[in-house]
This record gives structure tokens, C-alpha cells and sequence, in this order.
């Protein structure tokens, strides 16, 4: 569920073909409006969490004792009926002799039979979305071990792709089906069966996925084969040579149309492969032309894409867009803006496509460091929420940069925290995009060397390059890397509700100051003005504490409004 999933009422709308002409401002405080019930806070005073809630986000002892290595999955797929049946094989290096592993999918698909080297297995249903399966082979330590699950059924359909996901079943201009997966949150089990927690990621996954001839299936990383069958369909190949979570696994069914480039990038030629609707070619010629701008930028920020030999893709779809791992979806309707509109209300985020910059954001944030738990999902939207205000600094300049960020301020709400709760698949608030895009732009003015502060974010992507991380984890890099203690900071904008005020007073010659509505212990630093055009770092704490002043006594001290902060001056 991306930043977008706010705004579902204006996409439903656009793509039903019924939105007018209406202002960007007008439009940006209509949305406003209908936030808050569109993002569900589960993890809201008085939440109530299930078994299904901790089989579903926990690391369970059914799946702590196998080690996720390998995926291969093979899917057919029927648009007419919406039936799909398949095969996933499961490979996995046993951590402890343990005899029972759990493999989730969701209702109304059905697993049909499992096996472990020919030997058919039984299931135990655990919850409505989780089976064990108690394996007759002896689990020994180190063993390399796999696990088939054939599974059949009409997968849950898409209610509003991508915030309310599943599969969706669509059909282009001309009445061809046009079918695509979108399950962030929801989780990948809603379509296949797999180990579904973002802990444990495989090494490496084949996907193999038929469809009926005329059409094309767009999935991740490299297409090795393209098999022609006996019954009028076609069996797409394709393999991911990296780890991949598993919401960023996905199948796109359409009359694709494909057109291709390369990109010298810091790890060599990278592949850039689009996949578009034949009536939509020579628009997505034209407004593809930002990923290679995208790409310089991003790696300038955040090191080398993440996926080279994956290849770089960009696959049009019937919903809005997703982040999915070298096979990002696109539905912007070949416009700049979020469907056309400037969610800063600066007019810098008219200059960039939303959906390619955001979601091709993610490559770095989401798919090359992942959370090991949901609740950390501002380790992907903060700072791919922060990327598109580096992005605009790269392209335009360093105030264009920072105006785009401090104009989204608008869209935060602070009514419930940034972070989730643990171990039950239980999100954030929708404060992780804005509020925390601006917490990462706050922590920069503190760090105060933007050199430094960019080998930090390159940092990120090279030390946990591939890795599943705790948000503790990335909070701990960014003290240590940054020689600034930062705990009270992360503390106040992801879990504390409040906006820090600094309360000032000047008196004789100096000005006392001090935090409030914020954290016991809170003591960010803050520049400000203690003489006429120049700024300077003052230390508050909870207490008042004070700096000499050398403003006249008409001139009020100024705070650089690059912190997010609230300022009261007496």
C-alpha cells in the first residue's frame, strides 16, 4: 500500500473517466478531507489482533526452523473464467530438526495436494490463511530440502488496486483482458503459496507463468523462454537472480507492445525494458524518457540500482502503480504530477512523473533493504517519500528540493504513530510518507554536511545491500554514521503523535528557549538567528535554557524552516 492509497477516491474517479477540471490546491485540500478514513489504523488504541493476525505477521516456530532459498513457481491463468491453478516448489535449508512448516494462502484458493520427494503430505489449517504441514522426512541440520504445493481456485479480486489488492481483472480499450497482481500489506499468499513474512527472502525465484495466446505476461527480472503449447497458450519464463520479498513478486497480462534501452550506470549497462499498450506507445516513448534522469539521480543519492542483473523494468497496468522488484507498474496516465496533480502544491512536483519517480524509489527502499516486520514500513515510504525531494534537489536545485519536501507538510495528519505493532502484521499510520519524508530531511539539517549525509544513504544500500532490517537497525546506522545522537529525534516523529514546539523569549541581550509538546528528553538541535542573517545551531532541551542575541529589539529571531517543528515566540 503505497503513499498514494490516500488519494484511492481521486484515482477511482479518474480511471472511471469522471473527474473534471478543478485547480491543484482546490484538489490537493479536497483530499485532505478524506485521509483519514481510507488509511485503516490497525494499530489504533483499542485494536483487537487475531490468531490469524500472529500466524500471519509473526516469525512463527513453524517457520523459524527453515531457511527460504529458492522459489519456483509456475501459474496458469485463465482471464475468462478468473480461475488460476499451479505449482510452487519450495526450497528451503533446514536450521533445526524441526518436523512441521507452515506455508500460507489466502482464501478462496485452496492448496490441492503437497509432496516432499513424491511422498504426499497432510494438512492441518492453522488459521483461515495458514497450514502446517507435518513433514515425514527427517528434518536433519544444514539439509537442503524442498516442498510442493500445487493450489487452484479464483484468487480475491482486487477491490481498489493497489491500497486494496489482490488480482484485477481488467480489459484494455479493444476488450482484451489486461490483468495484473498487487498485494503489499495484504500479502503475496493472496494469489500464491509461499512463506509469507518478509523476513526470509529466497535467494533466487523462477516464475513461469501461461496465458492464452495473444496475450503476454510481463513478471520479474529476465525473460529466458517463451514456450508455445498444444492448447492455444503460452508460457512465459522468467527468473529473478536476486533475493525478492514476496509482495514484490508479479504477473501483468496484456497485448503488450515492448520497446527497450540501456543506461550507463555506476555498475555498468543496465537494461531498460518498457512494456506498454499498443494505443499508448508514442505517449509512453515520451514520458519514459524520465527514468534515465530518475536513475542518475537516484544513484547519485543512494549508490547503484540495486537490481543490474535483474534488468530495469517498467510495465503499464490497469491500477495506479507499484513498487514490484525490476518490474515496476505504472498507471499515471502518461502525466507529470499524481495523476496530474502537485500533491507540494509548489509546482515542482508538476515537473516529474509520480509514479515512475516514486515507485522506481522503492528499488533502493523497499526491495534492496526491506523490513523485517510491516510495522517498519517507514524504512520504505519515509524515505522513498524523501527520494522525491532528492530527486527534484538533483534535477532543479537544492531549494527546489527542499520546498517540494516542506510543502507536503500539509498531508500529515499526526494522529496515530509512524511505527506499527510488531509481530502482527500490523502497519504504521499514513504519517510514514510525509511526516517521516520530513524527519529524514529534518535529520539532514542536524547532520548539517550534506556530503556526509548522502555517503549515509549510500551507506544504507551498500551495508544492508540485500538484506531484511529492523527499524532499530536503520536508526542505529544513521547515529553512528552521522556522530549526532538522534534517538530522541526518531523517537518523537515515529512514535509520539505531537509536533515538537520550541517556545522562545528574548530578555536583555539574549534569547532563552526551550521544547515543548514533545518526549521527556527530547533535544534536537535547531538553527535560528541570534544575529541579523546568519544562522546557528542552538541546543534546547525540555528545560529553558538561553544564548546571548544580537537581533534589535524590533527583529525576531528566525527558525530555519527546513525542521519540522512548530516555533511560539513570547
Amino acid at each position: 500500500m503505497k503513499v498514494y492509497m490516500v488519494y484511492e477516491g481521486l484515482y477511482a474517479g479518474w480511471w472511471a473517466g469522471k473527474t473534471r477540471q478543478i485547480n491543484d490546491g482546490a484538489l490537493v485540500a479536497a483530499l485532505l478531507m478524506v485521509i483519514s478514513p481510507v488509511f485503516m489504523q490497525a494499530q489504533a488504541p483499542g485494536a483487537i489482533f487475531t490468531r490469524d493476525d500472529t500466524l500471519r505477521g509473526s516469525i512463527t516456530p513453524e517457520r523459524a526452523w527453515w531457511d527460504l532459498t529458492f522459489y519456483n513457481l509456475n501459474v496458469r491463468v485463465d482471464p475468462a473464467s478468473r480461475n488460476i491453478s499451479g505449482l510452487n516448489e519450495v526450497h528451503y535449508t533446514v536450521l533445526e530438526p524441526k518436523q512441521v512448516l507452515q506455508i500460507d494462502l489466502q482464501p478462496p484458493l485452496r492448496i490441492d495436494s503437497v509432496k516432499q520427494d513424491g511422498q504426499a503430505l497432510t494438512l492441518q489449517q492453522a488459521g483461515t490463511n495458514a497450514y502446517f504441514i507435518p513433514l515425514q522426512k527427517e528434518q536433519r541440520t544444514g539439509a537442503r530440502e524442498a516442498l510442493s504445493v500445487w493450489y487452484s481456485g479464483k484468487p480475491r479480486a482486487a477491490k481498489r488496486a493497489p491500497w486494496d489488492g489482490g488480482v484485477s481483472w481488467s480489459k484494455d480499450a479493444a476488450g482484451r483482458p489486461f490483468v495484473a497482481t498487487s498485494c503489499q500489506g495484504l500479502g503475496a499468499s493472496v494469489w500464491w503459496p509461499c512463506k509469507d513474512h518478509a523476513y526470509d527472502e529466497p535467494d533466487s525465484q523462477a516464475i513461469a507463468i501461461t496465458v492464452p495466446n495473444g496475450l503476454m505476461d510481463v513478471s520479474n527480472g529476465r525473460l529466458r523462454r517463451v514456450t508455445e503449447n498444444a492448447d492455444s497458450t503460452r508460457t512465459y519464463e522468467w527468473f529473478v537472480s536476486n533475493p525478492i520479498n514476496n509482495y514484490g513478486v508479479n504477473i501483468n497480462i496484456g497485448n503488450y507492445t515492448h520497446f527497450a534501452d540501456t543506461f550507463q550506470g555506476e555498475k555498468g549497462l543496465l537494461t531498460l525494458d518498457y512494456y506498454v499498450l499498443p494505443e499508448n506507445l508514442e505517449k509512453a516513448k515520451t514520458q519514459f524518457q524520465q527514468v534515465k534522469p530518475m536513475l542518475r539521480a537516484f544513484e547519485h543519492w543512494f549508490g547503484p540500482y540495486p537490481f543490474y542483473e535483474d534488468g530495469y523494468k517498467l510495465v503499464e497496468v490497469p491500477y495506479l502503480g507499484m513498487e514490484h522488484q525490476s518490474s515496476v507498474t505504472y498507471g499515471n496516465g502518461y502525466r507529470n504530477g499524481y495523476l496530474g496533480v502537485d500533491l507540494s502544491g509548489t509546482g515542482w512536483g508538476k515537473k516529474w512523473d509520480f509514479i515512475i519517480i516514486h515507485e522506481s524509489g522503492h528499488e533502493w527502499f523497499a526491495n534492496n533493504i526491506t523490513y523485517r516486520d510491516i510495522a517498519d514500513m517507514w524504512i520504505h515510504e519515509s524515505f522513498t517519500n524523501y527520494s522525491e525531494g532528492l530527486y527534484t534537489e538533483f534535477m532543479f536545485g537544492k531549494e527546489a528540493g527542499a520546498a517540494y519536501i516542506r510543502g507536503c507538510r500539509k498531508l500529515i495528519e499526526n494522529k496515530s504513530p509512524v511505527v506499527g505493532v510488531y509481530h502482527v502484521n500490523s502497519e504504521g499510520s499514513s504519517d510514514m510518507y510525509y511526516k517521516g519524508g520530513n524527519m529524514l530531511h529534518t535529520i539532514r539539517q542536524i547532520v548539517d554536511d550534506d556530503e556526509k549525509w548522502r555517503s549515509i544513504l549510500r551507506g544504507l544500500n551498500r551495508d544492508f545491500y540485500h538484506q531484511t532490517v529492523d527499524g532499530a537497525e536503520v536508526e542505529a546506522y544513521i547515529i553512528k554514521h552521522s556522530g549526532k545522537n538522534l534517538q530522541t529525534v526518531f523517537d518523537q516523529y515515529l512514535r509520539n503523535t505531537s509536533i515538537p514546539i520550541l517556545e522562545y523569549r528574548r530578555s536583555k541581550g539574549k534569547v532563552e528557549y526551550r521544547w515543548t509538546n514533545c518526549s521527556a528528553g527530547f533535544d534536537m538541535p535547531v538553527k535560528v538567528t541570534l544575529r541579523r542573517g546568519e544562522y546557528e545551531f542552538i541546543y534546547p532541551t525540555t528545560d529553558w535554557k538561553s544564548s546571548p542575541c544580537q537581533l534589535r529589539k524590533k527583529e525576531d529571531m528566525q527558525v530555519d524552516e527546513n525542521f519540522y517543528i512548530e516555533v511560539r515566540g513570547q
